[in-house]
């Protein structure tokens, strides 16, 4: 009998894990964090420990730095910026959806 075990994510990844799944160095990490870029998890011993969704959040910033000459100070308000028009959109879809229930 064999068995299908489901993905299970890791809840937290150590600066190694992030830096090799987000493609930039340690060192780059560490950066992002001192410019409140990121928010370790904690700090505990083997260092600092981050979620899962820090490579995502590093590659953002990355290509908000990147593609859009964004200094890195301006980044936090761009990113709070997405994260509102994120909730809007499903809003959005969820008013349209109640009300195309209302309708019928």
């Amino acid at each position: 009998m064999s068995g299908v075990y489901p993905l299970a994510y890791p809840w937290r990844m150590n600066l190694d894990a992030v830096a090799r799944s987000a493609g930039v160095h340690p060192d780059v990490v560490m950066r992002f964090v001192d410019l409140d870029l990121i928010r370790p998890l904690g700090n505990s011993p083997g260092g600092p420990w981050f979620s899962p969704r820090s490579p995502e959040l590093i590659g953002r910033v990355m290509r908000l730095h990147s593609e859009l000459s964004l200094n890195y100070a301006a980044i936090p308000l761009v990113l709070d910026l997405l994260v509102r028009v994120d909730a809007l959109e499903r809003r959005l879809v969820e008013i349209t959806q109640v009300e195309g229930t209302a309708s019928r």
